[in-house]
């Protein structure tokens, strides 16, 4: 059953002096925990509808919460994990307090610049790896970015200089449940489409010790799927502008995530936003704005090429 909303709209009196007020009584904790929902909506690239009718509760209600304006139930945040694939801390509060040493590694790591913070990334996991590193990791390209930004078109003439076998994982996922993507999303809902998609990158790096990999947008939001592929693939994050994003979108005949939103371009810019800080984890990042597809190619080509060798 749909949760429904905790707050009763307004009525009567001065409507604008109400709302500023309402505003400013907001509860810090429940402001907290509406931008957290928001962030991981965003790197799902949900929008707030959709959201909504995954996990069967109320958009209104759910616009509340994100507001910091609604007092929400445990079930109804029980619901939002499942549908956000979280766990309850991400959502209502910040696990990495609970004890000292994790408040002096958050301590040590508070205010490092992106570069420090990806070095500590890469320490961490060595000293605490289980398992031994994949040595086909550097023959195995992955490109990772939201669609638009050139992973197909650059990614089949890339594979074609190496000689290795071009993969789009969105074609693994088709073969592996029978019917295209869109279809486990209307039929099974986004939790669904993300367990065929860590199986198809599973299958991808089993079947090919050398390829290029085209991987969809959202591939990063899910954390065991983005550091199964950050091991065993040397990935690179394709940057574009959102207006570059759009136009290549809109060339290609499919507005597939953006479909019947009047807002399209501000969701874009709200996904790409949500989801930076997953493909900044990328190994190397090429911007494929401003550049002709010849230009394009070429460049990322020998700055690759640079990176690999000195790898």
């Amino acid at each position: 059953m749909k949760q429904t909303a905790v707050l009763q709209p307004i009525e009567g009196g001065d409507q604008g002096a109400d709302i500023e007020k309402e505003r400013e009584s907001r509860d810090p904790f429940l402001v907290g925990m509406g931008e957290r929902v928001r962030l991981l909506r965003a790197r799902r690239g949900l929008t707030r509808k959709a959201l909504a009718k995954e996990a069967d509760v109320s958009e209104r209600y759910l616009a509340n919460l994100e507001s910091g304006v609604g007092n929400a139930s445990v079930l109804f945040l029980r619901q939002l994990t499942k549908a956000l694939n979280c766990t309850l801390a991400e959502i209502v509060g910040d696990e990495t307090t609970l004890t000292p040493d994790w408040l002096r590694i958050r301590e040590l790591l508070n205010g490092r610049d992106h570069d420090t913070l990806k070095r500590a990334r890469i320490a961490l996991e060595e000293m605490l790896a289980t398992a031994p590193q994949d040595p086909h990791r550097l023959e195995r390209i992955a490109l990772i970015g939201l669609r638009g930004a050139g992973k197909s078109t650059l990614g089949r003439m890339l594979a074609d200089e190496l000689k290795v076998p071009f993969v789009e994982i969105n074609r693994v996922i088709a073969q592996l449940a029978g019917c295209p993507p869109s279809e486990i999303h209307a039929l099974y809902g986004a939790t669904a489409y993300r367990r065929y998609e860590h199986r198809a990158l599973e299958a991808v790096i089993q079947e090919h010790p050398r390829a290029v990999i085209a991987s969809p947008g959202g591939l990063v939001s899910e954390a065991t799927t983005l550091n199964a592929l950050l091991t065993h693939c040397f990935t690179v994050w394709l940057q574009a502008t959102p207006e570059d994003h759009m136009r290549r979108v809109v060339a290609q005949g499919d507005l597939r995530p953006m479909s019947g939103n009047k807002e399209s371009m501000d969701d874009l810019k709200r996904i790409l936003a949500g989801r930076s800080e997953l493909y900044g984890r990328a190994d190397m990042t090429f911007d494929t704005s401003g550049k002709s597809l010849a230009e394009c190619y070429l460049s990322l080509r020998d700055r690759l090429a640079a990176r690999l060798a000195s790898e």
